[in-house]
Parts: C-alpha cells; structure tokens; sequence
C-alpha cells in the first residue's frame, strides 16, 4: 500500500514537471532564433516571435505595442548594441498555454569603447496555435 502511494505520488510528480520542462525547452529554442534573427539583423522575424498584441516595456522608454513598433524598436536597439545572450533562469508554467520566463541577458555596446552591459528580464509567452508567442517582454540593466 505505501510503495503504491508512493508510486502514485512520483508519477503525479513526473506529469506534472514533463510539461514545464516542454515549454522550458520551447522557449530557449525560441530565445535561440531570437538571438539569431538579431545577429542577421532580421527585424520582422524577431517581430514574428511576437503575439499580434504584444507589448515591449524597455528600460527608460515608452512601451511599445504591436509586431510592427516592436520590430522599428529593435532595429534601433540593435544600432547600440550587438552580441546578445540570453540565460535562462526559470520558467514557470501559467497553465498550458501561458508561461512566465526569468532570465538574464549580456550585449555589447557599439561604439569607440564598447562595453558589455549585463541586465535580467521577464516574459509572459502565449501559446499561438502551436508557437509560443513573446506576449509581454519586460527587462533592465544590474544584476
């Protein structure tokens, strides 16, 4: 009878995590186009990584709504910057068609001294047919 329960408890366990660690995987492979989108300097695709109503919420700026200001938003980001890196941290399941990730991210700046600039970020995905969606993306710099 224990070993049943037991058996019972790690099973529920196991299905439990299997999906977080799908989405887990999902979004680090979107993360992964993302950085190689913004590398090519392929605007439109990192907007396409986008919900139709996304919101972008940079540091020190206005929020930016929708995949077309979303891409014009990147693509004068990437005029300061270049060699992002994405980490990351968590993700948590918000049911089966929502998840939040915690991250970190390094860039360089462009310019005559360049500087690495470290920074962490929040995002809200959405499951889109059957894409994962950036929903809201919010970061700053610091640790």
């Amino acid at each position: 009878m224990i070993m049943r329960n037991i058996a019972s408890a790690i099973a529920i366990v196991i299905s439990l995590s299997a999906p977080a660690l799908a989405q887990k995987a999902e979004i680090e492979a979107n993360n992964a186009k993302w950085i190689e989108m913004f590398n090519k300097g392929d605007f439109s695709g990192i907007a396409s990584l986008y919900s139709a109503d996304a919101i972008a919420l940079p540091p020190g700026s206005a929020m930016v709504q929708g995949r077309p200001a979303i891409e014009v938003m990147w693509k004068s980001m990437a005029e300061q910057v270049t060699d992002p890196k994405l980490t990351t941290v968590d993700v948590k399941p918000l049911g089966s068609s929502a998840a939040r990730e915690i991250g970190t991210f390094i860039l360089k700046t462009k310019g005559s001294t360049p500087q690495e600039v470290t920074g962490k970020y929040v995002v809200v995905w959405e499951k889109v047919a059957d894409d994962w969606k950036l929903a809201t993306d919010i970061w700053n710099d610091g640790k």
